[in-house]
């Protein structure tokens, strides 16, 4: 592959859906409430779409340096592993990046909050902080907490509770309950996708001596941890279409359901690694789907 084509799958593109999946359900509770703002929501993907490239970016640069990513790795090569890419150009590019992040983050908050709502300005821009060093902690360095089995909890956390209930504060100043539910809908389809990553590199990380979830379970115990993922994401979002949002066109929420369970089906029946990189793409998009679906049920 050329330079370009080795930065651009170095952003995986894939992902970058599933990162605005709480926004949008965030973003609707805004709009159904008539708080929403274009510009926020404008710059709350951007900055969404930005941490994701760069937990992407530092992932690559923290598995290539650990020389994790190397040819017992099933999945699509990666930039440092191919060899295009030095680790001092993807460190740069993190760099970059995390000035980008800065940028759309100052802005966000300048349009979110009033010069004088110091309180709501400091702990967003900690939150900021949190998830600029969580992105790139994932696999750099020596305490990577991705290498200890934690990267499940922080997904949930970031994907899930963070990018919905914080986006929904951005535009309201306010914390609705109702949100916990949809946060952790999304919040356990994305550990999901992570779970699937996990699964397909289970004997290259075991080899490199990074330990995931997927990993401490084996690979059949695994396949149970990701059914369970699934089928209490889709309760919870029944429970909470049925409790605030139950009406004819609320069903449409079974469109959101079908290639999730259709997506299990096929994984159940794998057996060998590399056929979950077509999975990947299916539940990531999924998941983007489910929050479209649930974010139209809200504003209608």
């Amino acid at each position: 592959m050329t330079n370009f084509k080795v930065w651009i799958s170095s952003f995986r593109l894939r992902t970058l859906p599933l990162s605005i999946s709480g926004i949008l359900i965030g973003s609707s509770f805004a709009y159904a409430e008539q708080s929403f703002n274009n510009t926020i929501f404008l710059l709350a993907l951007l900055t969404t779409v930005s941490l994701q490239i760069l937990s992407n970016l530092a992932n690559d640069y923290g598995d290539g340096v650990k020389g994790t990513d190397n040819n017992n790795r099933i999945g699509p090569e990666r930039a440092i592993q191919s060899g295009v890419i030095t680790p001092d150009k993807m460190k740069s590019a993190i760099i970059v990046n995390v000035i980008i992040l800065l940028v759309f983050i100052s802005f966000l908050l300048y349009c979110s909050f009033k010069p004088d709502e110091y309180f709501n300005i400091i702990i967003f821009f900690f939150l900021g902080f949190i998830s600029i060093f969580s992105a790139i902690k994932y696999t750099v360095g020596n305490k990577a907490y991705g290498y200890y089995a934690l990267g499940d909890i922080f997904v949930f956390a970031f994907f899930g509770f963070l990018s919905t209930m914080g986006s929904y504060y951005l535009f309201t100043k306010s914390l609705d309950i109702i949100l916990i539910l949809p946060s952790i809908s999304v919040g356990l389809l994305s550990v999901g996708v992570l779970n699937l990553n996990n699964m397909r590199d289970l004997v290259s990380d075991k080899l490199s001596n990074k330990i995931t979830v997927a990993g401490k379970l084996g690979f059949d115990n695994a396949k149970k941890y990701h059914l369970l993922i699934l089928i209490i994401s889709i309760l919870i979002s029944v429970i909470f279409i049925v409790s605030f949002y139950f009406t004819s066109i609320s069903l449409i929420v079974l469109l959101s359901y079908f290639p999730i369970v259709l997506h299990f089906k096929n994984v159940y029946q794998i057996k060998e690694p590399k056929l979950y990189n077509k999975e990947l793409k299916i539940l990531a998009i999924s998941t983007f789907m489910f929050s479209l679906i649930h974010s139209l049920i809200i504003i209608l």
